[in-house]
This record gives structure tokens, sequence and C-alpha cells, in this order.
């Protein structure tokens, strides 16, 4: 019988709602339990922090990266005393994307490893990416290995964080892309409201649909793309966004429109490959109005899991890429990243 691995995942996305920390058993590449998880919320300082890192001087972003580390193995130690965990045989970190620009062959994940190491005193494994780019691939989405193995009983899997994406397996090989963004600009467009975020999607049903809006945001070249691809912040800096605030409408109207485009991509993606049935996960599937409206629009069936995996899917997924790492097995596929060979990513920390 096949030892046992206790570890730990740690997932900072997009979005910056928070820190995910997922305490989880695997006892086999298809067979795991979550035994505890939460989210730590940012403090105000450190989510503008982060949220402004693609803007600093370089020198500032070193300090920054070494600072964040120390915070995630700060995080990580509370966790394991308020659980009184005993076994962990590692912590996986996926790190805060400051960078990422694989058509340059470069991305950067910040929190250092080697700092969330000193503070926790635990073996670190972390920056999942950075091979995949140099390799030639898009570095992004990682979780479709998780899928493949995890979650094999569904048609496809579509997590709804900042970014929407998807994967999927398609004649015998697996498949992911970035959909279109969702969390990433909804608090971008309730932050300018005064609330971190759009809960239940209230502010949006205030909103009206500017239908010129949702035709430009349809027609930008990144969805006409093949694949692979994937999307950054960067992107939505200097594409999406420009258009959107190009209308001189109210906020609430931009995320409805923002909303009705987000829609139309996943109808559009549902229709291509025809899913009959797809699991959701991610913070979008809180936004009751996003989820109503798109169940409303297509015949796949819609599957929410309970709130752990709804919650804690990314955290989960990226202690199984430090599982098959730590095992020398593949934890990156080339058929997603389009990389020129599958490969076991990601750096180990021991101290």
């Amino acid at each position: 019988m096949e030892k046992s691995t206790f570890c730990i995942g740690l997932m900072s996305g997009t979005s910056l709602d928070g820190l995910d920390i997922c305490y989880v058993r695997f006892d086999s590449d298809i067979s795991f339990e979550i035994l505890h998880a939460e989210t730590i919320e940012y403090s105000i300082k450190l989510r503008n922090q982060l949220k402004e890192a693609f803007t600093i001087s370089a020198m500032e972003l070193c300090e920054l990266d070494i600072q964040f580390g120390y915070y995630l193995g700060e995080q990580v130690l509370e966790f394991i005393k308020r659980y009184q965990i005993k076994n962990i045989d590692f912590v996986a970190s996926h790190g805060q994307t400051i960078f990422h620009q694989p058509q340059k062959n470069f991305t950067l994940q910040i929190g250092n490893g080697a700092a969330i190491a000193s503070r926790c005193h635990q073996k670190i494994i972390c920056d999942f990416r950075t091979q995949d780019v140099v390799l030639g691939g898009q570095g992004a989405p990682l979780v479709p290995i998780g899928d493949e193995l995890l979650f094999s009983e569904y048609d496809a899997c579509l997590n709804l964080g900042g970014f929407s994406n998807i994967s999927m397996n398609r004649n015998g090989k697996r498949i992911a892309f970035d959909v279109c963004p969702v969390n990433i600009v909804l608090n971008h467009y309730a932050n300018q409201l005064g609330f971190d975020y759009d809960e239940g999607g209230q502010l949006a049903s205030k909103g009206n649909v500017n239908l010129n809006l949702v035709d430009e945001l349809n027609n930008i070249p990144f969805y006409h793309q093949d694949l692979p691809k994937s999307l950054g912040f960067e992107w939505i800096e200097n594409e999406f966004l420009t258009i959107v605030e190009n209308y001189k409408i109210s906020a609430e109207d931009k995320l409805i429109s923002c909303i009705t485009h987000g829609i139309d991509q996943l109808v559009k993606c549902f229709h291509q490959y025809d899913i009959n049935n797809v699991l959701i996960t991610g913070g979008g599937t809180k936004n009751d109005l996003f989820i109503d409206r798109l169940k409303n629009q297509v015949s796949t069936k819609i599957i929410l899991p309970d709130s752990y995996l709804i919650d804690f899917k990314e955290a989960l997924i990226f202690a199984f890429l430090g599982y098959r790492k730590n095992n020398n097995q593949i934890n990156c596929l080339a058929s997603v990243t389009g990389a020129s060979r599958d490969h076991s990513s990601g750096i180990v920390y021991n101290i």
C-alpha cells in the first residue's frame, strides 16, 4: 500500500482576496482528502503592495519578494499551530504573480521559497511556472494535471477566479486555457463603488447592459487566438480596461456588461467543445447573478461542489503539483501549456 503524503498548499490569486491554505492528505495519484483549509484575508496595506508591485523598482520588488515570503511562512506556522498539525512532508506555494509574459519567455511569482522555509521550518516547493515558460510554454494553466487525475469524472473543470480557466480531455490529451477575466475586473469596479467585491452580483443587478461595450470586448484579439493561450494582469491593464474606460457609463453598467461578456465567452466555449457537464469552482461561483445567467444560457449541466472544494481547489491542486514534484513525476502537461515537453516543475528549498 502506498504511503500517505501530508502537505500544505498555498494559493494567492490575481483577485487578491487573500491567502488560501489547504492541508491535504494524498493516498495516491487519484485519492485525496482535504483535512483543514481556510482563507487568510490580506490587510489593506499588503493587498495594495501586491496590487501595485508591477509598478515598483527592481530593488523594491526584490525586497517585497522576501517580505511576502516571510509573511507566507508565518501564516503557515500559525496555521500549523492552530490545527495542531503533526505530519507535514512539504509546503507547496504558488506565490503571487506579478509579471506573466510567456511570449517573452518570462513569468514572475513572488513569495521567496527560502524566506517561507526560514519562517515555517518546512520543506518548500515553489516556482512552478518558470520552467514551463523557458521550455516555450505558457506557464499556465497548471491546474489541469490535477483535473485530469483527481476529477476525471467530469467533462470539464472550470475555475472562476481572477480569470476563468477551463480544462478538459480531448482525443486522449488534456487541453486547457484561460477563457476570460472574471473577478479581477468585477472587483475593480466594485472597488470604485466602495466594496471589496460584488456580493452575489447585487451591484451588477442595478446596472444596464451596454451592448456596444459587450460587442467590443467580445472582439478582443485574444478570443480568436489558437491554443495554448493564457492571460495576465498586464493584458487587463493594456487591452481590457482601456476599452471599458472609453465608455462613460456607471460602474454598475460596467459590472453587468463585463458579466454579460464573460458569459458570452463561456457559452461559446461550452458549445465549441460540446461540454455536457462542468465542475465549477472558485470565488466567482458565489456571484449568484453570474451563475444564474450562465445556467439559463447553456444546456451544459453546471455542477457546484461543496464549499471546501469551491474555495480551495486551486490550493489543493498546487499541493498536488508539489506531491508530483516530490515524487519526480510529471506535473506540467505540454498539451496544455505548449511547452516543448511534459516535465516536473518546481524549486525545492530545505532549511
